[in-house]
């Protein structure tokens, strides 16, 4: 009888301890489905647990805001994120960002006289492609992340992005526009690429040309519809750099209504990150009169031109301009950058 009693007490026991298995797995289960998309891929980070303080040591270009903690609660729905550019709380800072234009030129210093508590992440931030990060072989061994327009960034924050939804712009037909194909530029050098085809396109198109390299400036509010009055824009980047599309783009362009021609980064990388079909590559044309001729084309046929706007009823686009809503992203990525990390050679990533 003793011995029938022992085996039901551990069957009974087993199998509370089968129900507590199936509890657990249920719950991983659960909590991993909350946090991907129907496609398997995570459409959500995990929620940071506590209030993470993020210091920014100085403003970038010395444009600054107020900062009173609640930017990104308020602004941008991030919760538990506390920004701040009081220095004085560098010792209880989780997070500290460093913009490396003030650093290269000598207007701000690291803090490195200073204790640094062991669980403190120093954070590299610059939006500008490699050629315009001087001094980088100084501030190898010093920082924990990385912070760029790049998709391979520790926290990537790029100038514009592309997502699934119609964007209705208001733009003057095309039959209704003036001009060609404008092109604003303010540092002009002969020996970059984007002055070498531009000087072999005027040859074949006319080109209005706006920026201080030619003593004709656009105010901000005359910016878009200057271009918006013109069928083409040469959105020409300064470096062909990894990543590498700025406003160029997403707002000279984009927001003016001009089809772009873009310079830059691969046709692969457009591809990945601007709307479909939604901009005319250089790189896809053997010769600048190749190019001429694809416009010339677009310019006489109506259906043909509009086709590069039909992304609009499938895509919206996104700009970011605001320092604070990049600042908060920093505790989006938070939780997914517990893995202690140095850069040991940051001029090496930067100009991989």
């Amino acid at each position: 009888m003793a011995a029938v009693t022992t085996i039901g007490t551990r069957a009974l026991g087993l199998f509370f301890l089968l129900l507590l298995l199936l509890a657990s797995l249920s719950t991983l289960l659960y909590n991993g489905l909350l946090d991907r998309d129907p496609s398997g891929h995570r459409d959500r980070p995990p929620a940071v647990q506590r209030n993470v303080s993020v210091l920014l040591w100085h403003w970038p270009f010395g444009r600054s805001y107020r900062l009173d903690g609640s930017e990104c609660l308020r602004m941008y729905a991030i919760d538990r994120c506390l920004l701040t550019d009081r220095r004085s709380s560098l010792p209880s800072a989780d997070v500290v960002v460093f913009h490396h234009q003030e650093l290269g030129a000598g207007r701000s210093a690291l803090p490195l006289d200073l204790p640094r508590p062991p669980s403190q992440r120093w954070v590299w931030l610059s939006l500008e492609p490699p050629a315009h990060n001087a001094g980088l072989d100084k501030l190898s061994g010093l920082f924990n992340w990385t912070m760029s327009y790049r998709r391979d960034a520790d926290i990537p924050v790029p100038y514009g992005e592309s997502f699934r939804g119609a964007f209705r712009p208001s733009f003057p037909p095309a039959e209704n526009r003036s001009c060609f194909a404008s092109w604003v530029v303010s540092k002009y050098f002969p020996e970059q690429t984007r002055s070498r085809v531009y000087q072999s396109l005027r040859k074949h198109v006319p080109i209005e040309v706006y920026g201080k390299w030619n003593r004709r400036p656009l105010a901000d509010q005359k910016l878009l519809p200057t271009i918006g009055n013109c069928l083409f824009y040469l959105a020409f980047e300064n470096s062909e750099a990894k990543d590498y599309i700025s406003e160029k783009l997403w707002r000279n362009a984009f927001q003016a209504g001009a089809l772009p021609v873009v310079l830059g980064p691969g046709p692969a990388t457009y591809r990945a990150l601007a709307p479909p079909r939604s901009f005319i590559h250089v790189a896809d044309f053997p010769t600048a009169g190749d190019l001429a001729a694809h416009l010339k084309r677009l310019a006489s046929d109506k259906q043909a031109y509009e086709e590069y706007f039909h992304w609009q009823h499938t895509h919206g686009i996104k700009r970011y301009t605001d320092w604070r809503e990049r600042l908060c992203q920093i505790c989006v990525k938070y939780p997914s950058l517990t893995t202690p990390k140095v850069y040991q050679d940051l001029e090496g990533w930067v100009n991989s």
